[in-house]
């Protein structure tokens, strides 16, 4: 986690680092040496970490099986995105000497990789609401995209040999010169406007370069459109699914009343039964049970049924033997008020025994339990 928050730290400073500043011994150079110090221990630990096997589902603890796969796998890109290329920028003065270990410093933002496993696993925890977490992580890769736009889109125009003939220094011929502050905002609002499709006018290309950027990113900016919007149709309508399934199947049910022109009494039953199973998915979770191995189902009938069963008179005496078989067949089930259970003269197969409320015999004599 603690990883993850570094990781974040780099998405944000590496694009920012690689467009607007210049490498030099001051605060920012300490801390981005501590950032990578932390991704060095992480680099070394990583040969001493287990991993699943995918072809046995085993958990691999041997040292040597984990560096031979840890090499063969991630080992070079992390050294690439762990070297520290900003210190060794500061031994060479030329302009075209930073610019290329800027370049290579952007190869940090391999480190997202971590990020998107948190994300897998977030969506997979129980304990976390699925639908936030999707939305959090489609804001972050919408926010990462302007950044990324913006800082890159600041780095074509900052190299242009006339500064006036660029996106910014057409408004802002002295552009170099403003603070930080301002040239960052002023690309962020670029990007903003670009990716949202807005387009004000204001902030244009003016050079063939900035054109050919603008037009790589507006094809990006479909793509990434369409990844979104998809997403949060998927979100949307799998939030909605089961209302809408419920809805239909009671409109169905209305009509079949209709149409076969079914008594008050039996129509009222149907609709009824229709609300309490939506009512009562949340309790009435058989279909998971089912998907259990037998000894797993069977404790979890122990545990939920064999209280009530050894307590209802009909079965007082009977061995414990008997009653753990019984209790293993058993399911709880949910009825509607003024719902029939049982009707006069029908063979029954099932035994009921009542938990909760109460039952009238024909006879109109009330049972209660």
């Amino acid at each position: 986690m603690w990883l993850v928050v570094l990781v974040i730290y780099s998405a944000w400073i590496s694009p920012l680092q690689f467009a607007f500043l210049t490498y030099k011994k001051d605060v920012l150079f300490l801390v981005d040496n501590i950032v990578n110090g932390f991704f060095a221990i992480d680099l070394v630990l990583t040969f001493f970490v287990a991993y699943l096997d995918s072809q046995s589902c085993l958990l691999v603890d041997n040292p040597k099986k984990i560096a031979i796969r840890y090499i063969s796998t991630w080992f070079v890109f992390d050294v690439s995105s762990t070297a520290p290329f900003q210190p060794l920028s500061l031994l060479f003065r030329e302009q075209s000497s930073e610019l290329g270990f800027k370049l290579l410093n952007m190869l940090r933002l391999w480190r997202l990789r971590r990020v998107s496993s948190l994300f897998a696993r977030l969506e997979k925890d129980i304990r976390f609401n699925y639908f936030w977490t999707r939305c959090t992580k489609l804001v972050s890769v919408t926010l990462f995209a302007v950044h990324c736009a913006g800082c890159f889109n600041y780095l074509i125009a900052d190299r242009y040999p006339d500064p006036t003939r660029t996106w910014i220094g057409a408004v802002n011929p002295n552009f170099k010169e403003d603070s930080l502050w301002n040239r960052y905002v002023t690309s962020m609002y670029w990007s903003i406007t670009t990716i949202t499709t807005t387009g004000y006018g204001d902030l244009h290309a003016e050079n063939p370069r900035e054109m050919l950027f603008d037009i790589f990113y507006m094809l990006f900016n479909l793509g990434l459109t369409s990844y979104l919007i998809g997403n949060m149709t998927n979100l949307v309508v799998h939030w909605t699914s089961r209302t809408r399934n419920f809805r239909d199947m009671f409109r169905a049910a209305s009509e079949f009343a209709t149409r076969n022109q079914l008594p008050p009494r039996i129509q009222d039953q149907m609709l009824s039964h229709i609300s309490l199973k939506f009512k009562t998915e949340g309790l009435k979770q058989q279909e998971t049970v089912n998907g259990l191995p037998k000894a797993i189902r069977s404790s979890i009938a122990h545990y939920l049924f064999y209280p009530i069963v050894e307590n209802t008179y009909l079965f007082q005496g009977v061995s414990h033997d008997f009653l753990f078989q019984l209790v293993s067949e058993m399911e709880a089930e949910y009825f509607s008020p003024r719902a029939d259970v049982i009707l006069q003269n029908e063979s029954p197969s099932d035994l009921y025994v009542l938990v909760s409320g109460s039952v009238v015999s024909p006879s109109f004599k009330p049972l209660t339990l």
